[in-house]
């Protein structure tokens, strides 16, 4: 149980929202605290449980219709886990939410911040709500997903909130539209047969892949006024939209050919995460 559970929460990804809270966190605040190993614990295990566990129990039926299902791109969750993936889901999640409104007292906009982030990552997949089917919003929070726990970790430290870091959190915010953007091309078929909508079942696999490399475009043009040395991370955002150009006349009947771009992302993000620790280290000592 526990295996599959751990599977549901596609540890593959667990760093892609750990690391925005626990660097945001460490840089605006100085100093490992209570706060900041609660909120890293949180981000990098419990979060992801709930965000992704959700969307397996709910996405089943059309996860069976899906050949990319039942590896590290997305669990095929059998029926009989479902009551307890989302009893789960709730049970991890709850005393860390707690836990960090407690250790948020100081700076109460934290509690909306987090309230937020918790509640794109049930909205997105929950019956009634199902983000993921209203196309745009399903990118808009995607990426809200990566991106709060950031905007989380720099007001729960109190962070200044300058224009360049504005930049950075735009660049950001666009950065993963551009990533759920892409990755919703490779499904453009199996959505449609099963009736669910998103953002390429509606512009079609072409003008997605268009949309998504435009957009890491515009980010790494946004990277370049931000504090030194965030304009060299603009670099970063090459490779990923040369991989997208890659698939530049893309067609419907051919999109699930984008899933290889997408396994390369997968690797992308490891040698990027590298990259902007690096430059996040060199921006702490600077600052010394």
């Amino acid at each position: 149980m526990i295996r599959r559970l751990l599977v549901s929460s596609r540890p593959l990804s667990w760093v892609n929202t750990a690391f925005p809270f626990a660097a945001a966190y460490l840089l605006a605040n100085g100093s490992i605290d209570a706060a900041w190993i609660v909120g890293t614990v949180y981000f990098l295990v419990p979060y992801n449980l709930a965000m992704y566990g959700i969307n397996d129990v709910f996405d089943y039926e059309s996860d069976l219709r899906n050949p990319r299902k039942g590896g590290v791109e997305g669990a095929l969750l059998d029926p009989r886990m479902h009551g307890v993936t989302l009893v789960a889901a709730i049970v991890t999640n709850a005393p860390f939410l707690v836990a960090l409104v407690v250790l948020g007292v100081r700076h109460p906009l934290s509690w909306i911040v987090l309230a937020v982030s918790a509640f794109a990552v049930g909205a997105y997949s929950a019956p009634g709500l199902r983000f993921k089917e209203r196309p745009f919003l399903d990118s808009l929070t995607s990426s809200t997903h990566f991106v709060s726990p950031a905007v989380y970790g720099l007001v729960l430290a109190g962070a200044a909130f300058t224009p360049q870091l504005w930049l950075l959190l735009a660049a950001f915010f666009l950065w993963g539209i551009a990533s759920h953007a892409f990755g919703a091309v490779q499904d453009v078929l199996p959505d449609r047969d099963a009736g669910i909508a998103s953002i390429a079942t509606v512009l079609g696999a072409r003008a997605t892949v268009r949309l998504a490399a435009v957009a890491y475009w515009i980010a790494g043009v946004l990277l370049l006024a931000t504090s030194w040395p965030g304009p060299l991370a603009s670099v970063l955002a090459l490779p990923y939209a040369v991989s997208c150009g890659v698939y530049w006349n893309i067609t419907d009947v051919g999109s699930a050919h984008a899933n290889r771009g997408w396994r390369r992302f997968l690797w992308l993000n490891f040698a990027t995460g590298f990259v902007v620790t690096l430059l996040l280290i060199w921006f702490a000592l600077a600052r010394t």
